[in-house]
């Protein structure tokens, strides 16, 4: 007889929030998957639950997985948690929510705190849509392309940012986006919470002069709706010219004067090419 996968959100500061039906399935596991069992531990203690426990993280979460999928099918159950939150989410619990689905071992989810939703709530930004994009890469290439990928987002914005990196984060969206609006909620349900309402320009010169302290939910403003332009031909390829003279490749800035435009990439292109020929 198979066992059951429990997917249980913990507390991200306040452990108030911890709720009755989380405490409950915590202590009926037969046994707790942590990403750090030392964190997990004061958890556990603080509310009288004894139980014994696997470590499940980044560097181990495949060969791990197996064995608690193993575990399961022979017919314990286990309780998934991450250090805060929800597990799962931008989390290595998500490889094994998907061996289970794989497997068809059943996952159930106990819903708890989470940092995106609760950064949306008290953001004052549009929550109607939203995307959660997660960390940004300390890569400068993949930085640079990930910034580059959401740069025409209409829908609001939510990242995650150490407070060692966020100076560096708030210059490159600023460089890479221009002005827009964003809420910095820091240290959600804690002591210390704070929601910083403001624009990414302000931002960026308030946090060179002040260090920050805490972990941050960045929420920003989507890209404004372009105005249609009526573009000629001509006018496409100059846009996209002039894009290749500012370091982006002919494939990129064909895409971004198609975007612009009414003409397609593959005629811009072609059109680009004809004229480095010539």
């Amino acid at each position: 007889m198979s066992g059951t996968l429990y997917v249980v959100g913990t507390p991200i500061g306040n452990l108030g929030d911890f709720s009755p039906r989380a405490q409950e399935t915590l202590a009926q596991a037969d046994f707790i998957a942590a990403e750090d069992t030392r964190v997990t531990l004061k958890l556990l203690n603080h509310f009288g639950i004894k139980k014994p426990m696997v470590s499940y993280f980044e560097h181990n979460k495949y060969q791990r997985g197996e064995i608690i999928c193993d575990r399961i099918e022979q017919g314990e159950t286990c309780a998934l948690v991450s250090d805060a939150g929800m597990p799962a989410i931008s989390d290595p619990g998500e490889m094994l929510v998907a061996q289970c689905a794989q497997r068809g071992i059943p996952v159930v989810v106990v819903p708890g705190p989470s940092a995106v939703v609760a950064a949306l709530a008290v953001s004052g930004l549009p929550t109607g849509r939203f995307t959660f994009e997660g960390f940004l890469s300390t890569a400068k290439k993949s930085r640079r392309e990930h910034l580059e990928e959401v740069r025409s987002e209409r829908r609001t914005m939510v990242f995650y940012e150490a407070p060692h990196k966020l100076a560096s984060t708030l210059e490159d969206m600023l460089a890479a986006w221009g002005n827009r609006r964003i809420a910095l909620v820091r240290e959600i349900s804690k002591i210390h919470e704070e929601v910083r309402r403001t624009t990414l320009e302000e931002a960026a010169r308030y946090y060179r002069e002040n260090t920050p302290k805490g972990e941050f939910v960045l929420v920003i403003e989507g890209a404004p709706k372009e105005e249609a332009v009526d573009m000629t031909i001509e006018d496409a390829v100059a846009f996209a010219r002039k894009l290749m003279e500012q370091g982006h490749s002919a494939a990129d800035a064909a895409k971004q004067a198609a975007q612009a435009s009414s003409f397609k990439k593959g005629q811009i292109y072609r059109l680009l090419m004809e004229e480095k020929a010539d």
